[in-house]
C-alpha cells in the first residue's frame, strides 16, 4: 500500500528529474495524505519535429481518483491505491489504464509495520541513491454536476521488494527514468506492453528508516516526522504482576505474566 508520501526537492530539481518545463514554487512537503494535492505528470501533445520542448507536462491532482462514469464520488470509496496486477480489469481504473497513464515524482513514501499488541511502527523510505523516485500513477478528471472539472490520480501498487516485505506485503510501483517515455505513452502503447514495468523495485533500492509516531498525523508536517528513532520492540509489552502469598509455600508461588 502507499498511503503518504513526501516531495522535499525543489521544484527545479523535481523538474529536471520528471523532464517537464518549469515547475511553479512549491515548498517541502513531508505528510502529504490522500486527498490532498499531489503532483502528476502526462504525456503532452506531439510536438513538431526539431522542437526541444518537453513533451509531457505537470499539473495538480487530487490524490484519490473518481472514475468519470461515478455521479457521487462519495458512494465510492477513497481509490488512492490501483492493484498494478488488476488494474485494467477493474471499471475504476481500466480508461485511466489505456488512455492516462501517469507519473507522481516523489521523496519517498511513509509505511506502517504491524506489531504484536495492535501496535503500528512507521518506517520513511526513501532511495537509497537519494533524489526524487517516480511512481506509477493513474489519472482521472471527474466533471461535477455544475460543470467544474476535477484532476484525480491513484498510484498503482505491487508485491513487496523482498527487503520490504517484513514492513508491508505491498509496496508502490517504481518507474526508472529510462522508461518514463515508454510508460506515459499511452497512444501507441496498451496496458499489456508496459505490463512488465509494474514490478517490485530492485531490493535496497528503499532504504527503511524507524520513525516516530508524529507522521500518523496529517497535521504534522514538519522535518522532524522524518527524523530516525529507535524502532519499538517486535514483542507485545507484557505486565508482570506478583501472586497474592500463601499460608504455605508451593509451587504456585511465582510471579504471573498477563
Amino acid at each position: 500500500m502507499c498511503g503518504r508520501i513526501a516531495v522535499i526537492a525543489s521544484p527545479e530539481e523535481t523538474a529536471a528529474f520528471i523532464g517537464v518545463g518549469d515547475l511553479e514554487s512549491f515548498p517541502p512537503r513531508y505528510n502529504v495524505a490522500p486527498t490532498q494535492p499531489i503532483l502528476v505528470v502526462t504525456a503532452g501533445p506531439p510536438r513538431p519535429p526539431g522542437s526541444n520542448l518537453p513533451d509531457r507536462g505537470a499539473l495538480l491532482a487530487r490524490w484519490g481518483l473518481i472514475p468519470a462514469w461515478a455521479r457521487n464520488p462519495s458512494d465510492l470509496p477513497l481509490l488512492f491505491n490501483a492493484r498494478s496486477e488488476s488494474a485494467i480489469d477493474k471499471a475504476a481504473f481500466r480508461n485511466a489504464m489505456r488512455h492516462r497513464r501517469a507519473l507522481v515524482p516523489v521523496s519517498g513514501f511513509y509505511e506502517w509495520k504491524k506489531l504484536p499488541g495492535n501496535r503500528r511502527q512507521p518506517y520513511w523510505l526513501r532511495p537509497r541513491r537519494g533524489g526524487l523516485v517516480a511512481l506509477a500513477g493513474l489519472m482521472e478528471t471527474w466533471s461535477e454536476p455544475g460543470g467544474s472539472e476535477i484532476d484525480t490520480a491513484a498510484i498503482l501498487t505491487t508485491d513487496a521488494s523482498a527487503d520490504i516485505a517484513h514492513i508491508h506485503d505491498r509496496m508502490p510501483v517504481v518507474i526508472q527514468p529510462e522508461d518514463f517515455a515508454r510508460w506515459l505513452d499511452c497512444r501507441t502503447r496498451e496496458p499489456r506492453d508496459v505490463a512488465e514495468l509494474m514490478r517490485p523495485a530492485q531490493p535496497d533500492f528503499f532504504e527503511q528508516i524507524p520513525v516516530s509516531e508524529l507522521v500518523n498525523k496529517v497535521t504534522n508536517m514538519g522535518p522532524e516526522i522524518q527524523d530516525r528513532v529507535e524502532p519499538l520492540p517486535e514483542a507485545a509489552p507484557g505486565k508482570v504482576k506478583a501472586a497474592k502469598p500463601k499460608a504455605e509455600k508451593s509451587d504456585d508461588d511465582q510471579m504471573k505474566l498477563f
